[in-house]
């Protein structure tokens, strides 16, 4: 793969995007942490039932790649699209737990009501979207996506 594909230090982003690009980072570090040790059974909850692995090691995978994740965001700002992306995917990947949550109507970080449970569902697109956006990572892609069309 050509690494100026992977970095990208020639493209800015705003000051908001780096804003929010960073507490993005800090909440992943935080949820990270918190899959690692203080809520370590609630993020058990969230794991779906139909997973063939062992629950436990699912909430302790997820917290290590939710911290690596969390820290690039912060201190990989040359690689900030490929890490958005890496983020995006993730999140897409870690939402079974919340749809597991929901229809099994499981109890976990003050989500005790199905409307909760269901609200919460909405609030993984906005997570995509975040990581996409505030590192540059949609804007990347669609100006890849347009210099492809011009030149077919």
């Amino acid at each position: 793969m050509n690494a100026e594909i992977l970095r990208n230090h020639n493209q800015k982003t705003s000051p908001m995007q780096t804003i929010f690009r960073i507490l993005l980072g800090a909440f992943l570090l935080f949820a990270g942490s918190g899959h690692l040790t203080w809520a370590r059974g609630e993020f058990l909850a969230q794991v779906p039932t139909w997973l063939p692995l062992d629950g436990d090691l699912v909430v302790v995978l997820s917290g290590m790649v939710e911290v690596i994740l969390g820290a690039s965001l912060i201190g990989l700002s040359n690689y900030r699209v490929l890490v958005g992306w890496a983020v995006a995917l993730f999140f897409i990947l870690i939402f079974p737990g919340n749809l597991s949550q929901y229809i099994n109507r499981v109890d976990a970080f003050g989500l005790n009501s199905d409307s909760a449970r269901f609200i919460r569902l909405f609030f993984q697109p906005v997570l995509v979207v975040w990581a996409l956006w505030s590192t540059g990572a949609w804007r990347e892609w669609r100006k890849r996506k347009n210099t492809v069309s011009v030149h077919d």
